[in-house]
């Protein structure tokens, strides 16, 4: 699985790869303080505020949009790309491409890990790796935006501390936009307005409908092109209740999802198309109809 340093502003914009899955957060109360996380993933789930129901879930949700081979190659290639950022790391410390990368392998390898203290030793070293090249470059968007997600991993392993977590991401992702809303295709404000999306409300958590809509408009905005964006509006205004708003955004998305065929193609996606693909038939079937197959120009 390729690297994706992102390591300027202008390289960010222009990235054309990526191989995590969004991330999504499922909380209920404040007292349940645990994490969880589908994105890579299966798109990177947070049990912010949950029960141990969530991470069942979310293994359920994984194993439905997978198959035990590709499951297995997903983990292969996470794995592998993890190990080679580590040791590039290892050997020039200091390199701020290298450590940015490993930040980002780290999050995607982290998404495997089957033991929380598995989960949290990978993290860490991701966390680690984000907060040097920070260090070293105050201004890295990518480096802030990887921190936060690593922070996320973190967390699904907290039954306490998980909120103050929560907290430390959103003023991460809040950095990284500042920075640079490009990373990761509008990434920022994509995982933001996730976050404010599922966490509760105040005074319990940061959840807010009105910023996770500003915030998920802006990832349209910023990159109209990719299904994640597009996905993740269509998403909330199903959660919402908002049937005309949804209707709307579901057309668009459709649209969106076929012409992507022809713009994020090969291995380095597949994992992305079988997130995308359940996604969408999944918020087709909130209309009562079929979900026709995701093809177009240059589907594989």
């Amino acid at each position: 699985m390729p690297l994706q340093p992102a390591p300027s502003a202008s390289k960010a914009a222009k990235a054309t790869v990526r191989n995590h899955f969004q991330f999504h957060f499922t909380g209920v109360t404040i007292g349940a303080v645990r994490s969880l996380a589908t994105m890579n993933c299966g798109r990177f789930w947070f049990m912010l505020l949950s029960t141990r129901r969530a991470a069942i879930g979310c293994a359920i949700v994984f194993s439905a949009i997978t198959t035990p081979g590709a499951e297995t190659n997903f983990a292969a290639r996470c794995e592998r790309a993890f190990k080679e950022a580590r040791e590039v790391v290892r050997k020039e410390p200091t390199n701020m491409v290298a450590l940015v990368q490993l930040a980002r392998t780290t999050f995607d390898w982290a998404d495997f890990a089957q033991k929380d203290e598995e989960r949290a030793a990978v993290a860490n070293v991701g966390i680690e790796a984000a907060r040097r090249g920070i260090e070293n470059t105050p201004t890295n968007a990518a480096a802030h935006y990887w921190l936060a997600m690593n922070l996320g991993q973190l967390a699904r392993t907290r039954l306490l501390g998980a909120l103050k977590l929560v907290v430390d991401m959103e003023a991460e992702f809040l950095r990284a936009r500042a920075l640079d809303e490009h990373v990761d295709l509008a990434g920022p404000a994509r995982s933001l307005g996730i976050l404010y999306r599922e966490a509760p409300g105040r005074p319990a958590s940061i959840g807010n409908r009105q910023k996770a809509r500003e915030h998920l408009e802006r990832a349209v905005q910023l990159h109209p092109e990719f299904p994640d964006n597009q996905l993740a509006l269509v998403e909330s205004f199903e959660k919402w209740g908002d049937k005309k708003e949804f209707q709307r955004q579901l057309k668009i998305a459709e649209r969106v999802v076929v012409e992507a065929r022809g713009k994020f193609t090969g291995p380095t996606w597949d994992q992305s198309w079988a997130d995308w693909e359940k996604r969408l038939r999944a918020m087709k079937s909130k209309t009562g109809e079929p979900a026709a197959p995701v093809t177009g120009k240059g589907a594989q």
